[in-house]
C-alpha cells in the first residue's frame, strides 16, 4: 500500500512532453503512473531543467539517436527530464523509511536509476550501470516534464530543503555533475585549472573546483557576460578563445609549462584540440561534454608527447549531498545561472535557446 495525501486527488491523467524524433516534441495528456508500489516515490514536478543533453537530443545528436556503430540510446516516445525537484505525493511500502521521507517532503533523485545487478552497480560504479536506465530517455525511466513522475524501486532519491525554492533546486542534478567532474581532475593545491566552457555544467565546475583551492583557477568561454559569471563562481583570471591565444596566455601564466588539469566542458571539438595543446606534461584532461559531431585530434599529443591523463566524466554518483549543501549555502550565483524560467509549454523554445548558446545559461521549466 502507499501512503499518499494532497490538497486534491491525485488525478488520472496529466500534462507533459512527449518526445518522438529528433525535433518532434509534443504536448500531450498521458496517463498518471499512480500505482506506486513497494520502494516507489510518486512526486508532483515542481521545476525542470533543460540539459544540454537534452538540447542535443531534440536536434539528434547521434549520442541519441544512433549511428554506424552505436544504437540509438533514445527510446521513443518518452517523457523527457532528468534535472528536477518535486513534492512527495505518494510513497510506497518502505520507501519513507529508506529514503528518509515525508508525504509533503521536497526530494530529488539522481539521474541513473541503476540495476544493482551488473559488474559495475556490484561494485560500486552505479553510474556506469550496464541497462543505463536514466530519466527521460528509456521506457523504464519516463522524465520529469511533466506535472508527476515516478521514482522506481532501487532509484537513489535525497530529500531536499524547502528553503531551497524550486527554481534552485533543478540545478542540483547539473551540479552534481560539475563536482563530480571536478573530482575526475584529482586536483591539487598547487595546480592551475582550466575550465573549458561556461555553460551550466562549467559554471558549476568552476564553483566546485574554487573548494579546491588551486593555486590558479582559468576559466574559458566565447562569451564575455559568461565570464563574469564565472568570475563570481570563483574563476580566478577569465579569457576569451575568440579574442586571444588562450594557450599562449596559459603558457606565460605556467613558465610554459602548461596548466595541470583542463576540464573539456564546451562540446565544442576546437576546445578539445586546445586543450591538448594548452596542458602540461603528465596532466590530466577531463572530458564532460555531449559532442553533436565527431572530434578529431592527433592522438600522438596523448602518449608519445605529453603522457597525459585522459579520464571521462559521467553523472554525478555520490555528489548530490554536496551539490544541495552548496545551493542551500549560497555558494554559486543562481539568480545568473538560472537564465530563463518559463512554462512547460515552451519546452521548444527552451530547447532551441539551450542549442543557440548565446542567450542563456540554465533554462527551468515549470508544469
Amino acid at each position: 500500500m502507499a501512503d499518499c495525501e494532497l490538497d486534491a486527488p491525485i488525478p488520472d491523467k496529466m500534462n507533459a512532453i512527449v518526445c518522438y524524433a529528433p525535433g518532434d516534441y509534443r504536448e500531450e495528456v498521458v496517463p498518471v503512473q499512480k500505482d506506486v508500489g513497494a520502494g516507489e516515490v510518486l512526486i508532483k514536478v515542481l521545476a525542470a531543467g533543460i540539459c544540454a543533453g537534452d538540447a542535443k537530443c531534440y536536434a539528434g545528436a547521434p549520442l541519441f539517436w544512433g549511428d554506424e556503430s552505436r544504437k540509438a540510446y533514445c527510446q521513443p516516445p518518452i517523457i523527457p527530464g532528468h534535472e528536477f525537484v518535486g513534492k512527495v505525493v505518494a510513497l510506497g511500502e518502505g520507501a519513507g523509511e529508506k529514503y528518509g521521507l515525508e508525504i509533503g517532503d521536497h526530494c530529488i533523485s539522481e539521474q541513473i536509476v541503476p540495476c544493482w545487478d551488473c559488474r559495475y552497480c556490484k561494485r560500486g560504479s552505479f553510474h556506469m550501470c550496464m541497462p543505463h536506465d536514466i530519466y527521460g530517455f528509456h521506457q523504464k525511466t519516463p522524465g520529469a516534464m511533466a506535472e508527476f513522475m515516478k521514482f522506481p524501486a532501487g532509484a537513489i532519491n535525497f530529500k531536499v530543503p524547502k528553503e531551497i525554492p524550486p527554481w534552485k533546486a533543478a540545478y542540483i542534478e547539473p551540479l552534481a555533475c560539475s563536482i563530480h567532474g571536478v573530482e575526475r581532475g584529482d586536483i591539487q593545491f598547487n595546480h592551475v585549472v582550466v575550465v573549458s566552457g561556461c555553460g551550466p555544467l562549467g559554471l558549476g565546475m568552476v564553483a566546485a573546483a574554487r573548494q579546491k583551492n588551486p593555486a590558479k583557477l582559468i576559466a574559458l568561454d566565447m562569451f564575455d557576460w559568461k565570464l563574469d559569471i564565472a568570475k563570481k563562481c570563483g574563476a580566478d583570471l577569465t579569457f576569451n578563445p575568440g579574442k586571444c591565444n588562450v594557450v599562449e596566455e596559459v603558457q606565460k601564466l605556467t613558465d610554459g609549462y602548461g596548466c595541470d588539469v583542463y576540464i573539456e566542458v564546451s562540446g565544442n571539438p576546437a576546445s578539445v584540440k586546445q586543450g591538448l595543446l594548452m596542458i602540461c606534461k603528465l596532466g590530466t584532461f577531463v572530458e564532460f561534454s555531449v559532442f553533436g559531431r565527431e572530434t578529431t585530434v592527433d592522438w600522438t599529443i596523448i602518449g608519445d608527447t605529453k603522457e597525459l591523463n585522459i579520464r571521462g566524466g559521467h553523472c554525478g554518483p555520490n555528489c548530490y549531498p554536496k551539490a544541495i549543501d552548496m545551493i542551500a549555502k549560497d555558494l554559486l550565483p543562481m539568480e545568473d545561472i538560472i537564465t530563463h524560467q518559463l512554462p512547460l509549454t515552451d519546452v521548444v523554445k527552451g530547447l532551441e535557446l539551450v542549442n543557440k548558446g548565446t542567450e542563456s545559461i540554465k533554462i527551468v521549466l515549470f508544469p
